[in-house]
């Protein structure tokens, strides 16, 4: 898998993740959400780049 596909891989677990953000009601899952988006986060934004 090239890096650019697993990147685009990674923005649709974080447009997934806002879309349940927007609708989630409960306290502990907008928590959840959180956590899981900055998981995300870090793997697309690591340094150095897994192209390196």
């Amino acid at each position: 898998m090239l890096e650019k596909e697993y990147n685009g891989m990674l923005f649709d677990q974080l447009a997934m993740l806002d879309r349940l953000a927007r609708i989630a009601t409960d306290e502990d899952m907008k928590e959840a959400i959180a956590l899981e988006r900055s998981d995300v986060e870090k793997k697309l934004y690591q340094n150095p780049p897994l192209t390196q």
